[in-house]
Parts: structure tokens; C-alpha cells; sequence
């Protein structure tokens, strides 16, 4: 029994899932704000604050610089606040940056060139980026990394696979002209691809043949029972001894691997994204701190690595979310910078203040929507 899956049996249940839960977000959360503050020191920007969490103050000091390095009672999330900041969310407070020493000035962060600042904000989900490929590139060096052949097992019958002549043996080679090294790999591509037509090249004892198959859409339960909407073949892997290896990597091959898991997840949720908006997918699979706290729970009960594994998904997937053009995100932030690049002065307060609203309505409506999908996957689960 994991220590995760002690502590839940301790605390009724609930600590199984808000342990994790707490674990995973914070070390997301404290990477996300350490990139922001790093790279604001380094571009001579006063931190006033530096929170894990909103709300009231829980515990927290003061360091040499000035900074207060806090705790706080809401654990959803964090900030870093500059000089000159009006909150949080790092509005800019003008009539505070007008009244501004000399001093001052130089240490804020709203008198700063707009490259500085639209340095710091970048750096935020650029270490989101750089924490999920440390973890993955972790994980491949110290437990390896496990992969299947793409051989195929057994068919199953009315499939996508058998309607395409797939034959048990047959070893995939490539799909759509690119190289598959595993039944990862292939899944990879198939779970994306519902309805979409498939030129798949496989190996049938020495001999090269290109098949034509239409992935179905289908309901898969994973090892925890949630369901998910994927494109499917049909098809199971072989097992066989000689079609399983782990392979042991040292740093450089493992960080390159930890990247192209990054990228994975990138290409994945924004494939996901595109779907919803072209009506391929379903908005029903986005999920807020209920869904992320229920699947880092289930998670955890699999072991350390998994848990691993899951804060570094959802390292990409805030440093992502982070680089959306809206308004109190990061990526709004860098929309009005470029901006002001472009049109050699800022955008005026009002055009600003409008913005912020507007961002705050849609960050809202998102929340409640992900919240009201989490309550309703938890009511038919």
C-alpha cells in the first residue's frame, strides 16, 4: 500500500485524493511563479509577494529583498505581485505608478521596457514547459522507459481494423509517412484520428504492405474506470517476450525524450481544443480542481512515478492554458505587449480596463463550466 493510499485509508477517503491533489498543484503552481519571479529579478523588478495559494495568509516571511514569501487558505493557484502591481493578477495600478519616486521607478515593473516584461510573463509557462521535461526525463532515466512493438495481436471482429485487412503478426511500420517505433506510438495517432482517413504501412512476415483504415470514435474506460472518447482500430499488442523491452537512457537521450513527451501533450490538447471548435470533440472531457483532484487520487494509489507523471501533464497543460490571448492569463498579458510594440506606446487604461473585464468574465466562465462538467462526471461515475 502506497503512503497516499494509507493516508486515505486514515482520513476516510478524502485524504486519498486531496494529498495528491495538493502535491501535484503545488509543485505546478510553484514552478509556474518561480519562472515569473526569477526572471523579474533578473530584469531588476522589485517582488513584493510570492503566494502559493489566494486568500488569507496562512504563514510566510520576508526575505533580504523584500519579499514576502507566503502560504495561503485558498490552494488553487498562486501569484507573484510586482511593484506596481494594482492585484494579484498583475493589473497594472496607474495612478500608484504616476505618484512613483525615481527610485522607485526603477524597480517597477510596470515602467520597465516592454521586453523585460514581457519576459517575466513568458517565463512563467516556459518553466511549466522546462518542469515537465525535467520530470518525464527523470522518470526515463531512473525507472526507464517500457515500450511494446507495434504488433499486432488480436483482431477484433466488425473493427476498423479488420474492415482495413489488418492481420494478426502484421508489425506497423508508419502511418501517413511517419515512423512508428511503438504501440504507443500508434495509439498516439490513432486516438486523434476518429474518422479520419489512414495510410498505415505494416510489416507482414518480410513483406511491405499499405493498408487504408478508418479509426472509430468509442468510449474506452481506463484502468480507473473514466471514460474518454477515443479513435480506435480494433486491434490488441503482442505480448510476447520478444516484443517488450525497457529501455535504460542516460540524460541527454532522456531529456530528449522528456521534450517529445512534452510535445505530445502540447500537440494533444491542442488537437483536442481544435476538435471542440470543429465539432469533432466533445466539450463534456474538460475538467476543473474536482476532475484533477479525483484522477490525481486515482493516480497516486498506482505509485510515485505515475503521480510523477501526472503533475508533469499537467505542467504543460497550465503552462499552455497560461498562453491562451485572454485577458489576466499570461498570454493576454503578451497580446497587449505586443501591442504596445507594435503601436510604440500601451494601450490606453480604459482599453486596458475593458480587457481585464472581459478576460475575467470568460476565466469565469470557464471555471464554471469545468466545474459543472467535474459534478456531473462525478454523478454518473
Amino acid at each position: 500500500m502506497s503512503v497516499f493510499e494509507q493516508l486515505g485509508a486514515f482520513g476516510g477517503g478524502a485524504a486519498g485524493y486531496i494529498v495528491p491533489f495538493l502535491f501535484v498543484l503545488t509543485i505546478v503552481v510553484f514552478f509556474h511563479e518561480l519562472g515569473h519571479f526569477l526572471v523579474a529579478r533578473w530584469c531588476g523588478v522589485k517582488v513584493t509577494a510570492f503566494s502559493i495559494g489566494f486568500g488569507p495568509e496562512i504563514v510566510g516571511f520576508n526575505d533580504r529583498y523584500g519579499t514576502r514569501w507566503k502560504l495561503s487558505a485558498i490552494p488553487l493557484g498562486g501569484y507573484v505581485k510586482f511593484l506596481g502591481d494594482e492585484n494579484a493578477a498583475s493589473v497594472p495600478d496607474h495612478e500608484a505608478a504616476n505618484a512613483m519616486s525615481e527610485e522607485e521607478r526603477k524597480v517597477s515593473f510596470v515602467h520597465k521596457p516592454v521586453s523585460s516584461r514581457a519576459a517575466v510573463v513568458a517565463a512563467g509557462p516556459i518553466a511549466n514547459f522546462i518542469l515537465a521535461i525535467l520530470i518525464f526525463a527523470g522518470v526515463f532515466m531512473i525507472a526507464g522507459k517500457q515500450t511494446t512493438t507495434a504488433r499486432v495481436d488480436a483482431i477484433q471482429d466488425g473493427s476498423a481494423a479488420q474492415a482495413a485487412g489488418f492481420k494478426s503478426g502484421d508489425l506497423v511500420l508508419s502511418i501517413n509517412g511517419s515512423k512508428i517505433a511503438s504501440f504507443a506510438d500508434m495509439q498516439r495517432v490513432v486516438s486523434i484520428s476518429a474518422g479520419e482517413k489512414l495510410t498505415v504501412e505494416v510489416d507482414r512476415g518480410g513483406e511491405k504492405v499499405l493498408l487504408t483504415a478508418v479509426p472509430q470514435m468509442r468510449e474506452v474506460k481506463d484502468n480507473f474506470g473514466n471514460l474518454h472518447r477515443l479513435g480506435v482500430l480494433g486491434i490488441s499488442r503482442s505480448m510476447a517476450p520478444g516484443d517488450i523491452r525497457t529501455e535504460t537512457m542516460g540524460p541527454l537521450a532522456a531529456l530528449s525524450a522528456g521534450a517529445q513527451e512534452t510535445w505530445f501533450v502540447v500537440d494533444r490538447t491542442l488537437s483536442y481544443i481544435g476538435g471542440i471548435f470543429a465539432g469533432r470533440e466533445s466539450a463534456d472531457q474538460l475538467g476543473g480542481p474536482i476532475r484533477i483532484a479525483q484522477v490525481s487520487g486515482q493516480v497516486a494509489t498506482a505509485g510515485f512515478v505515475a503521480l510523477l507523471h501526472l503533475t508533469a501533464v499537467l505542467s504543460v497543460s497550465i503552462g499552455l492554458l497560461n498562453l491562451f490571448p485572454i485577458p489576466l492569463l499570461d498570454g493576454g498579458h503578451l497580446l497587449f505587449y505586443a501591442v504596445e510594440a507594435i503601436r510604440g506606446r500601451p494601450l490606453s487604461e480604459r482599453a486596458q480596463e475593458v480587457g481585464f473585464r472581459i478576460g475575467l468574465a470568460i476565466v469565469l466562465m470557464l471555471m464554471i463550466f469545468a466545474t459543472f462538467n467535474d459534478i456531473l462526471h462525478l454523478a454518473t461515475s
